[in-house]
């Protein structure tokens, strides 16, 4: 390598303590959030004032054409001048001599990318919820002349209180005059506008266009003209050839025609579509539960009531309600209606099943082949890729078990959740959690029905077991310390459904812990590292002896290699995936050791 090369590569590390040079402020760099196609992301913490920021990082190395400096440029002044509610917040920019540094609002939930790989399809009153949002914002831009051009399930952040950001105004433009028309070839392939790739001029018309791509993604699980070819795809989308299932409801699938219309000028415009049908149709949520980054929300509780209210009037034209947007809603919604199918098929058992399209071993099958193709890699025989360029935070896992104590010599095993969330695996095989706001309670049957009640309401057949789920939490909060970090959950929302602890076995080196989303973790005993691995995601983390958090995707692990000490954990998580896979016994949840200990 050449000096002058050793020279660049030397300008382009960022350094751990970031100095505005015209203010003079100080920020320490932390956690490492990501990259882009010219940036790195990074908790920016204010030395001063402790407010921590997202700071987006630009190498000035990478900024050497004028139209890469014009498009910086064009990005900051226009993200600088706008605020809205669902618009990550601009805060501030400055640069030294070697990066460029932007200062934006930092959304801890990731974005709705990361929520669609893991629950793929998720509810309509869910996707209500997220896209009122998007259309809001989208109508602030648009009336403020400004395109996005770039919308998609990646750039829609999600912040504590579970609310859509819209960032990355890398591809924004502002309209100087009304009716002007843009004709850059820009955007995602998945979201892209017919009129963009047909070089026609475009206009507001294509995030119109990305916001029908966002929906039919959210509702169906995929895009609506994916294919695992790019010139496929362009081709589908300037024929619109897309399919929406049955299973959607005509009222969503009619919303997707009008935004997916060929026409730009067929397409309705984000007041129109504030107006939908859609969006009025049905429930739609004041807020949603941490746990539906993972977990489908549960919605009985609210059936059961607005069912009752809507019976209490004759006849049933509207609910006596409004949404955030101060309308009437107008329908039964789609939640009374799945209460009142249940009532007709059989009585008011408020159980909820697993989803019939998740897979029957809980994606077991699919983290033995993701650890099998590792292994057979040979991963600690070649590290050829740097930790940070190797680490993605996105997959960083939602729940994993942060507390655990053994007493299935009598009752079973007791654990905690890294929400504090706290649970028991019962030596009947049944299971019993109660959500870390210390009031709602999940009990799951053997065969993975799940109830709803709080702690100071529930049937009189389990008094013994909330007994001993207070037994085993107050154990836990005296005597344990919690591995990992908190993750903060959204106290009191009675829509959460959590993760159970599915099935669990010790070994003389570890405990071996499967959760229902199909997340498993593995702690070693002797060092106390831990590795948490999810299938869904094709992610590894790595909790080592200092309990920091290494994660990365297995596909790089197999592609690059990885550290020793970690691929011996690989190894050692195949064998217990296939103990897994082969013991019916494990299976069910029952465990097989008699002695009380902790960990």
């Amino acid at each position: 390598m050449s000096s002058a090369r050793r020279e660049e590569m030397k300008k382009d590390i960022i350094p751990d303590m970031v100095v505005d040079p015209s203010s003079g402020k100080r920020y320490l760099k932390g956690r490492f959030l990501g990259k882009g196609g010219f940036a790195k992301c990074y908790e920016l913490t204010d030395v001063e004032t402790k407010e921590l920021f997202a700071g987006k990082v630009v190498p000035k190395s990478l900024l050497v054409k004028q139209h890469q400096k014009d498009k910086m440029t064009q990005e900051i002044n226009i993200h600088r001048s706008i605020s809205h509610k669902y618009i990550v917040k601009f805060h501030s920019f400055f640069e030294d001599s070697d990066h460029v540094y932007i200062l934006l609002e930092l959304c801890r939930r990731r974005s709705l990318m990361e929520l669609h790989k893991r629950r793929k399809a998720i509810t309509e009153p869910e996707t209500r919820y997220f896209v009122r949002q998007v259309i809001l914002a989208c109508q602030y831009l648009h009336t403020n002349k400004i395109i996005h051009r770039d919308l998609k399930l990646g750039n829609l952040f999600i912040n504590d209180e579970m609310e859509i950001k819209i960032g990355d105004f890398g591809l924004a433009t502002r309209l100087d005059y009304d009716g002007e028309r843009k004709r850059t070839l820009c955007g995602t392939p998945n979201y892209i506008a017919p009129e963009v790739l047909g070089k026609r001029g475009h206009s507001y018309e294509v995030d119109v266009w990305s916001l029908g791509c966002i929906i039919y993604t959210l509702l169906v699980g995929k895009p609506p003209f994916e294919t695992t070819c790019l010139k496929d795809t362009y081709m589908r989308i300037k024929k619109n050839e897309y399919h929406i299932p049955s299973r959607i409801s005509k009222a969503a699938a009619t919303l997707i025609a009008k935004l997916l219309k060929s026409d730009p000028t067929d397409r309705p415009n984000m007041d129109q579509i504030l107006d939908d049908e859609f969006l009025h149709c049905g429930y739609l949520p004041a807020r949603l539960p941490t746990s539906c980054l993972t977990m489908a929300p549960r919605f009985d509780t609210l059936a059961k009531s607005e069912l009752q209210t809507l019976q209490s009037r004759k006849p049933l034209l509207e609910l006596n309600r409004a949404d955030g947007n101060g309308r009437p809603q107008t329908a039964v919604p789609d939640s009374v209606k799945v209460y009142e199918r249940q009532l007709a098929e059989g009585g008011e058992d408020e159980g909820q099943r697993k989803p019939s399209d998740e897979p029957a071993d809980y994606y077991l099958s699919d983290l033995f082949g993701q650890l099998s193709a590792v292994v057979a890699s040979k991963p600690s025989e070649r590290v050829v890729i740097t930790e940070e360029d190797a680490e993605d935070p996105a997959l960083i896992p939602i729940y994993w078990v942060s507390k655990w104590v053994d007493y299935s010599d009598k009752y079973g095993l007791g654990y905690q959740l890294c929400d504090n969330s706290v649970g028991v695996v019962f030596n009947d095989s049944t299971r019993l959690i109660l959500l870390a706001n210390g009031e709602n309670i999940q009990y799951i049957e053997r065969d993975g029905t799940e109830h709803y009640h709080t702690l100071k309401v529930f049937p009189e057949t389990l008094t013994k077991k909330v007994t001993l789920l207070k037994y085993f939490r107050n154990y836990m909060n005296e005597h344990l310390l919690k591995a990992g970090a908190n993750m903060v959950p959204r106290e009191g929302d009675d829509m959460t459904r959590l993760p159970f602890l599915r099935t669990w076995f010790r070994t003389r080196s570890a405990i071996v812990l499967h959760l229902s989303n199909g997340t498993l973790q593995i702690n070693f005993f002797q060092d106390h590292t831990k590795i948490i691995l999810c299938p869904i995601m094709s992610a590894v983390t790595y909790i080592d002896e200092k309990r920091d958090f290494h994660i990365y995707k297995a596909s790089l692990i197999e592609k690059f290699g990885c550290a020793k000490e970690l691929s011996s954990r690989l190894r050692y998580a195949k064998t217990m995936v296939e103990r897994l896979m082969t013991s019916k016994s494990l299976g069910s949840g029952r465990v097989r050791s008699a002695n009380p200990s902790t960990s």
